[in-house]
């Protein structure tokens, strides 16, 4: 409905004015902030506790399996119907295709059971990141691009890449010890912008010195969600936990109207950037739709094999969006192929949120099916007399 909002506005800004405005920086900025904001507000949802281990480490495993599967299928794809692209080009271009959307995932899921709310919770967060680490790895293996963004991988090799992720959660950890301390010690009540200033501030500075800077986000949100965790033994007497919980439930708040707000903001911007042309292409729609199938049949085969048959609608929850825009626009102009059409990109978007739509109605009825089933069911008092010993 953002997207369609934004190509209305498109219209309107061409039949009225002559006047083009670039809405590429703004689109950028908003996306950079969102994924800041997604990433915290899903990192302040997940509670560390002992009896999450299990369901953490499948949400981990089928997250980084099925982005690599869809990456892998979804760059051959690619190769065969554009003949122009390489093999590194496509893996490019297929990693943000593969990546599922927290922004759009952990708001519509608030209303399932507790278990399935939390699986994609944990599951589009992991994607997240690790998509992210993936495409940046990539960028890194081109040697012609010089780039900010490619650097943000750490280094080409996979030890380099796996040093300086390891890196990153050691600077992470110490970092929040930080925060935390100093945060709960303002007396001011105008603080809690100041705190998320401060992680921008965080996430400049990861990337200027080569790490994973949601690596750096993350982490934060998980040690003031998880306090009693993290703030043990010698780190117990930092802690007041009255004055960080008041910081935990205020950033909760303040991160969750913010990533509303700016999530709005950016789908209405991307309609708005949308040129028409691309969508009327038979080569782009069939692409799209491989793609998509690919994407689903991929997806049914990890939850049937690792979850079991009670995989609805979580098979159908599985849609792209912010990152998946803002990682596509963060491809340098030097490794771009002119036969990749923005039309795949807006397709697979649409149809992914398409499905997941549908998936939550079906899943909605179902379910008021069952309650109006189990409310018509009669209700009544039995005696029962205990059987006599002969």
């Amino acid at each position: 409905m953002l997207i369609i909002l934004g190509v209305l506005v498109n219209l309107g800004l061409n039949a009225f004015s002559e006047t083009k405005i670039d809405f590429f920086p703004i689109l950028e900025i908003l996306g950079i902030v969102g994924l800041i904001m997604i990433v915290l507000e899903a990192a302040l949802e997940l509670k560390l506790d002992k009896d999450k281990v299990i369901p953490i480490t499948i949400a981990l495993a089928i997250a980084l399996i099925g982005l690599l599967l869809s990456t892998w299928v979804t760059a051959l794809i690619l190769q065969y119907f554009l003949p122009d692209i390489s093999s590194l080009q496509a893996w490019i271009y297929a990693t943000p295709l593969s990546i599922l959307s927290s922004a759009i995932i952990i708001p519509s899921v608030t209303h399932l059971r507790t278990d399935k709310k939390e699986f994609h919770i944990y599951e589009s967060t992991f994607s997240d990141i690790l998509g992210i680490m993936v495409f940046y790895f990539l960028l890194s293996k081109i040697p012609a691009v010089d780039s900010e963004l490619a650097a943000d991988s750490g280094g080409g090799s996979l030890l380099n890449f796996a040093l300086t992720t390891i890196l990153t959660v050691i600077l992470s950890l110490i970092f929040s010890y930080i925060i935390v301390f100093v945060f709960q010690k303002i007396k001011s009540s105008a603080k809690l912008f100041l705190l998320i200033s401060v992680l921008l501030l965080l996430y400049s500075i990861g990337k200027l010195l080569h790490l994973s800077p949601l690596f750096i986000i993350l982490v934060f949100g998980l040690v003031i969600a998880n306090m009693d965790l993290f703030f043990r033994g010698p780190f117990k007497k930092w802690l007041d936990k009255n004055k960080a919980k008041e910081v935990y439930h205020g950033l909760h708040l303040v991160t969750l109207e913010t990533a509303f707000v700016v999530r709005t903001f950016f789908f209405v911007i991307f309609g708005i950037t949308i040129v028409f042309s691309t969508l009327a292409d038979w080569k782009v729609i069939g692409i799209s739709a491989l793609c998509l199938a690919v994407i689903f049949i991929i997806r049914f085969v990890l939850l049937r094999s690792i979850i079991g048959k009670d995989i609805l609608p979580q098979l159908y929850v599985a849609p792209r969006g912010l990152i998946t825009v803002l990682l596509y626009y963060a491809i340098p102009d030097e490794i771009k192929s002119e036969s990749f059409s923005e039309g795949i990109l807006l397709f697979i978007i649409i149809g992914t949120s398409l499905i997941m739509t549908w998936a939550m109605i079906h899943n909605n009825k179902r379910s008021g099916k069952a309650i109006g089933k189990a409310k018509s069911l009669p209700v009544s008092d039995l005696k029962w007399k205990a059987p006599e010993i002969n």
